[in-house]
């Protein structure tokens, strides 16, 4: 649902903004107590039976943007435990990641078929005769499943001349491509974390605003107060993604209102990843391996070594362009802190990794730094000092759209050998990329470079954006235009590639 403002949208970047201005202003943060009045104010339920079940889902909502954990149901704690502690200028958050707020879930109907009020009550009743399971009967002349008997063949669906019969399905379960969205005992979604590789995807498909992923906001704000200087990691993504009102020459300054040092385009640090990839993929395939993944979307890498444990040797082993870029910033202005700003929620696990955190100190998503910009109370208007952010070539910005780490790759390896000749597949959701890799066990991407993407559309379709993919992907595409360099090796930032990749 990027790109529509829907009251769960409003609500979270409500909470957001409040976090932040919290932060900000500092001082007693007991007040935390107040924001769920301020946030759902009157006596009456706006969305849903009861204004103190509003308040109650705003305030482990609140809580979450904190980094501090949900509540238990079965125990009094107030909406403020542990808000002390968390006040650092320090990453500060537990797993799980992603929760499911439970007194929130509509316990949706999950992987039923239904008939609708569309039924006409034919005299055909195909929908009867192709039951292999007599599981549809005539009542008061409309079709009726008995759920016991029914297997969810879908012929019935396939045979009525009306359409009028429907599979329900839980909306966070059917966007979730590791099927890692199960039912409680009370019958509202639950999350196996074994599973769970945090893309993000089921917050974003919950009609519902019962999932939340947690946040680094408080943190991020209290470092931008520390002595220490902060810089900005920004994502290929960005571009447009907080309105007409701050193109991309404006970022800089935008930013640096809001308390942070400088600003550093991911898009340099995704050529190094580029330039490293390409050399991977010449080394290996097809000598020592059958094929190549690329290593930039966690959530998918992370998705392919959890469920096809034989091909992790064959995701690329390249740092990201987040942690290349952080490593970059880090060895440029020695002691300083390093925020990535980007559309991903699976980057905040990345970032926590043993050997990643302390390249990169906080992950944001744009829809959390818009919080912030709503906290501080920025115009974009009132900036007149526009600028290039980097020297990025057009081939690394585009890695924030499906198919463009692979073009990039293949674009890099071509101006290294003109004549290798490279075969590329790609894959935009996990589910995809599941069966992607299906085809690759069976041989059919023997050579193959394959690049997988968790998201719909790429990174411009993560769970932290705010505009629709298919608007960004238009607007990366003129990005990308206006870019001083084409190729990755254009970049003169590959000659610290090495330097970058000996801290491993």
């Amino acid at each position: 649902m990027r790109g529509v403002y829907t009251n769960v949208v409003q609500i979270r970047q409500k909470i957001f903004t409040e976090v932040a201005r919290m932060a900000y202003e500092g001082g007693d943060y007991s007040r935390i107590i107040d924001l769920p009045y301020k946030i759902i104010p009157g006596e009456v339920a706006t969305y849903r039976e009861s204004v103190f079940l509003e308040r109650a889902i705003v305030e482990e909502r609140l809580r979450l943007a904190i980094g501090l954990p949900l509540r238990k149901m079965t125990e009094h704690a107030p909406v403020s435990q542990g808000i002390e502690e968390s006040a650092i200028a320090e990453k500060y958050y537990d797993p799980p990641l992603v929760n499911i707020i439970k007194f929130a879930c509509h316990a949706c109907p999950d992987n039923e078929v239904k008939v609708t009020d569309a039924c006409q009550g034919c005299l055909a009743n195909p929908c009867k005769e192709v039951c292999p399971k007599d599981a549809i009967s005539i009542v008061n002349g409309r079709s009726v499943i008995d759920q016991e008997k029914c297997i969810k063949c879908g012929k019935c669906m396939k045979v009525c001349p009306y359409g009028a019969i429907m599979k329900m399905e839980r909306p966070c379960a059917k966007a979730c491509g590791v099927d890692a969205i199960g039912t409680d005992e009370l019958g509202r979604a639950d999350i196996d974390y074994d599973r769970c590789v945090s893309c993000g995807m089921c917050l974003v498909n919950c009609p519902f605003g019962a999932i939340a992923d947690k946040s680094q906001i408080f943190q991020t704000i209290h470092a931008i107060k520390s002595d220490s200087p902060v810089y900005v990691a920004l994502a290929p993504a960005f571009v447009g993604q907080w309105g007409k009102e701050l193109p991309s020459e404006k970022v800089r300054e935008a930013f640096q209102m809001l308390g942070f040092a400088d600003v550093v385009e991911v898009a340099v640090g995704a050529d190094l990843c580029t330039i490293e990839e390409a050399r991977d993929f010449m080394e290996e395939v097809p000598e020592k391996q059958p094929f190549m993944g690329t290593s930039c979307c966690p959530a998918w890498s992370v998705m392919a070594k959890k469920l096809f444990p034989e091909f992790a040797p064959y995701i690329s082993m390249a740092l990201t362009p987040m942690v290349l870029t952080g490593r970059l910033i880090k060895k440029e202005h020695p002691g300083c802190k390093v925020v990535f700003v980007g559309p991903c929620a699976a980057k905040k696990l990345e970032a926590s990794r043993r050997t990643i955190r302390s390249d990169v100190d906080f992950v944001l998503t744009f829809e959390e730094v818009m919080g912030m910009f709503e906290a501080k109370g920025i115009d974009f208007g009132e900036i007149t000092k526009p600028g290039v952010l980097s020297n990025s070539s057009a081939d690394g910005r585009g890695f924030a759209v499906s198919g463009g780490v692979a073009s990039a790759v293949v674009n890099c390896i071509h101006e290294m050998d003109p004549n290798r000749e490279v075969k590329v597949a790609n894959a935009e959701s996990l589910r995809d990329c599941r069966e992607m890799l299906e085809q690759a066990r069976k041989g059919v991407y023997d050579g193959y470079l394959l690049e997988g993407m968790a998201c719909p559309g790429g990174c411009v379709g993560g769970a932290g954006t705010l505009k629709s993919p298919t608007m960004s992907k238009g607007q990366i595409k003129l990005n990308m235009k206006k870019a001083k360099y084409q190729n990755a090796l254009a970049n003169h930032y590959k000659e610290h590639l090495e330097s970058l990749e000996e801290k491993e």
